[in-house]
């Protein structure tokens, strides 16, 4: 038989079984589409010198330069406020009510010490720092021993004591000696998105007075911030919580931690609970949505309410006849789930509509409209604007995009992202919360991380690239991402529930909360962090084919056999051609053959066959019903770019 290209359509079908896609791509991991030919992505490499880590899950990440030129990233973790700078890590985590009163017990030739206060309230991995410091005498500590850096509670007593661990060994035995006063870290909340327990989560009357539930309808949400810039300034607010600025022009920046008075960018009149804020880029007011009627007034939280500041003012909510304060309520759905910064509009979507806030100027300041229903986000940070255009996940199982008019996304991945039926991993909705969103614009493309069926953290990748107009999914897992812009390449954040944090910041840290690695993206062909470097496992797999479906793709005409049906022949392939556009290093090929579609496909007798750049030919003996074709490698510097395939196959007998 003469050699016949095989030529596939870019992007993933999972919408069907294999053998009723020939001519598609199935299957893969760790690839993309550009111009319609399949890749391996790009690497990534662990940014900071020392290689630190962060504890905490990311949950939000915003790079952002001063007016000096420095480029930051803020990050927020699950325990934390931090900044990237200089290849280095900066806490700036704001401090929560300070604590005075406490003093220290010492022992010799040992790094732990006992901090004593009477009802101190805090809990066993718990941050604080020290202030009005006195060291024990005796102790062989310097002022400076407590107040460099930040602690862990290692231990708690009692109600009345606790232990941290210095950085190096006291010299001597006090007890009750020196004096302090402890300053929390502020709480931002927990790593996971769970049902709650205990008294009050459940139905009223099921079970008895004064026992525990052991199942709930309250879920806790995880912690979570939203970062924007007012300038050079960090406008930072923990979901349901406070807002924090830190100002990147004050003297010494990077030595001063977020807090509610910085400098004139004070956030002290702003609502003390919000589910998120966000700065309009064109006007320049900071939004609280879902926040307080009274500010100040946690009780009158209302997750539809909006408030804004006066113009050019972070501190003003007042609204009057001489400012542009202002407040409004949402009228359709149950809690606002996301905003953004479109192109000269604030989008805004609860958990079913999707509202357009746009600046019109005084005396109404913003008009308001809705412009789409059933079309709801399902989490804070599952939208993304690029090209454009606003595109989320939605909260009823599918995309949408806004380009000026609400449209749905068709997806051929949809029912591996969303359902669980036929193998298909489906997606956590109980840990919606987490999924984090981000346009890729060096590839035209937005991802989705998220949790899968069953999994409490980001372990999921599904991605449209908005130019080729195709889907992929795969097995990238990062917490938070940022594209490509203040810095030449995307950064961004994975999480690993049992890892120590390698943060020198804070003294006698554990891996009660895990870490956070940082990465650059797009560098490379491997994964090189403190552990090494180490190979990026690609593949991409093909929907299976048979002889006279080829036959029929390629153009050709056997008579009257075809009339007996697709599958009737056993196919044979004697040979066949690659031809890879890109290829460092060597790709494998390997030819998946079965008799039957609810067989399980094996590889041919010779394969998997390994494909280098001086590969001309490879002959096979593959003989099946049906046949697929994977592509993958997995060895440390190898990267491919796949061109088309030729192949020698012919109708066999059908034993």
């Amino acid at each position: 038989m003469a050699l016949k290209k095989v030529d596939f359509a870019p992007g993933f079908n999972k919408q069907s079984v294999p053998s009723a896609l020939p001519g598609q791509w199935v299957d893969g991991d760790f690839v993309r589409f550009r111009y319609t030919a399949p890749e391996k992505i790009g690497g990534w490499e662990q940014l900071t010198v020392s290689n630190e880590t962060l504890p905490g899950a990311a949950r939000a990440q915003l790079a952002f330069t001063s007016l000096k030129g420095e480029r930051y990233t803020a990050i927020g973790t699950t325990q934390g406020l931090f900044l990237y700078y200089g290849e280095a890590f900066y806490d700036i985590t704001p401090l929560d009510t300070a604590i005075t009163g406490a003093t220290f017990d010492t022992n010799a030739s040992s790094t732990s010490v006992t901090v004593n206060k009477t009802s101190h309230n805090l809990t066993v991995g718990r941050y604080i720092t020290f202030t009005s410091v006195t060291a024990p005498p005796g102790s062989g500590y310097a002022i400076s021993d407590f107040t460099t850096g930040a602690f862990e509670i290692v231990q708690v007593n009692s109600a009345n004591s606790f232990n941290i661990v210095m950085r190096t060994n006291a010299t001597g035995n006090t007890t009750g000696a020196g004096a302090a006063t402890i300053n929390p870290y502020v709480e931002i909340g927990p790593t996971f998105q769970t049902k709650g327990y205990g008294w009050g989560t459940y139905l009223w009357g099921d079970s008895t007075w004064g026992t525990e539930r052991t199942t709930s309808t309250v879920t806790l949400d995880p912690g979570n911030w939203s970062l924007d810039n007012f300038g050079e300034v960090l406008v930072a607010t923990i979901f349901n919580g406070q807002t924090f600025t830190w100002n990147a022009g004050a003297t010494n920046p990077r030595t001063i931690r977020a807090s509610t008075s910085t400098s004139s960018f004070s956030t002290s009149a702003n609502p003390t609970a919000s589910r998120f804020t966000l700065v309009s880029d064109r006007d320049r007011h900071l939004f609280h949505f879902g926040t307080e009627t009274t500010v100040g007034d946690t009780t009158t939280q209302d997750p539809m309410f909006v408030r804004f500041s006066n113009q050019e003012n972070l501190n003003d909510y007042l609204p009057t006849a001489t400012n542009t304060a202002g407040t409004f309520r949402l009228d359709t759905g149950n809690k606002i789930t996301a905003a953004l910064q479109g192109k000269d509009y604030v989008f805004v979507l609860t958990d079913i509509a999707a509202y357009i806030i746009q600046f019109v100027g005084p005396p109404f300041t913003f008009s308001v409209r809705q412009v789409g229903t059933n079309c709801g986000c399902i989490g804070q940070h599952a939208a993304s604007y690029a090209n454009g255009a606003i595109y989320w996940m939605s909260n009823e199982g599918g995309f949408f995009m806004y380009d000026g008019t609400v449209k749905a996304l068709p997806c051929l991945v949809e029912d591996f992202v969303f359902t669980t039926q036929n193998g298909d991993l489906g997606l956590n909705f109980n840990s919606s919360d987490v999924i984090f969103s981000s346009p890729n614009s060096l590839y035209t493309e937005i991802n989705w991380f998220y949790p899968k069926s069953g999994s409490d953290q980001i372990d999921r990748c599904v991605t449209y690239n908005y130019q080729e107009n195709v889907w992929t999914t795969s097995s990238l897992a990062r917490s938070t991402y940022q594209d490509q812009g203040v810095f030449e390449k995307p950064y961004a954040t994975e999480y690993t529930i049992t890892s120590t944090p390698v943060f020198s910041l804070i003294s006698g840290i554990t891996n009660k909360y895990g870490a956070s690695i940082y990465y650059a993206h797009e560098v490379g062909t491997d994964q090189v962090n403190s552990s090494g470097t180490t190979s990026i496992d690609a593949f991409i797999r093909s929907g299976d084919f048979d002889i006279s479906a080829r036959q029929s793709a390629l153009g050709q005409t056997t008579g009257a056999a075809d009339l007996r049906g697709d599958g009737e022949f056993i196919i044979s392939m004697k040979r066949f051609i690659p031809d890879f556009k890109v290829l460092n290093g060597n790709s494998k090929v390997t030819l998946l053959l079965n008799n039957y579609p609810s067989d399980t496909a094996s590889s041919s007798p010779l394969g998997p066959f390994t494909i280098t750049s001086s590969t001309d030919k490879v002959d096979t003996r593959a003989r099946g019903r049906l046949l697929a074709i994977k592509i993958e490698n997995n060895a440390v510097g190898e990267t491919w770019r796949y061109g088309t395939l030729r192949v020698d196959i012919k109708p066999d007998g059908r034993r």
